[in-house]
């Protein structure tokens, strides 16, 4: 293999090294995000009008999955908030969420731990969960 040109060489380094400094913006911006969500145990989420399929799902978050995940998905000191930055679709898409809810999920993001899976909660209900944190998130500006 030919060997790189020097300004070939340095551009790459220099392009390889943006792309790391960006990755550690992006993790500690997450992180401070993710220590004031932690350190209060909470988000203020403002509540909005929900959907037909959005008010089922709150019935099914409430029973289901407020106990980790707190009132509208707020966080508690169990679990973090929904209706945060770090899960808006782009990021975790809702296929993400089916699979935590049917896999479980290993702690990456915060330090709660690791979710176990919720064999409780059919994929039908699941559609309506995700769909309730969605309309939360959209009232909450995370689109």
């Amino acid at each position: 293999m030919p060997e790189e040109k020097p300004a070939k060489k340095s551009r790459r380094r220099l392009l390889m090294a943006l792309a790391v400094a960006a990755l550690a913006a992006v993790g500690a911006l997450g992180f401070v995000l993710h220590e004031e969500a932690r350190s209060q145990g909470t988000v203020t989420v403002k509540t909005t009008e929900l959907t037909d399929l959005g008010k089922q799902g709150e019935a099914l978050f409430n029973a289901t999955c407020l106990e980790c995940h707190g009132e509208n998905g707020s966080g508690t000191m169990q679990g973090p908030p929904l209706v945060h930055i770090i899960y808006e679709p782009r990021h975790h898409s809702d296929k993400a969420f089916y699979m935590a809810v049917t896999f479980g999920v290993r702690q990456h993001h915060w330090t709660y731990g690791d979710m176990p899976p919720q064999p409780h909660i059919s994929p039908d209900d699941a559609t309506k969960i995700i769909r309730f944190i969605r309309e939360l998130q959209v009232a909450n500006g995370i689109s």
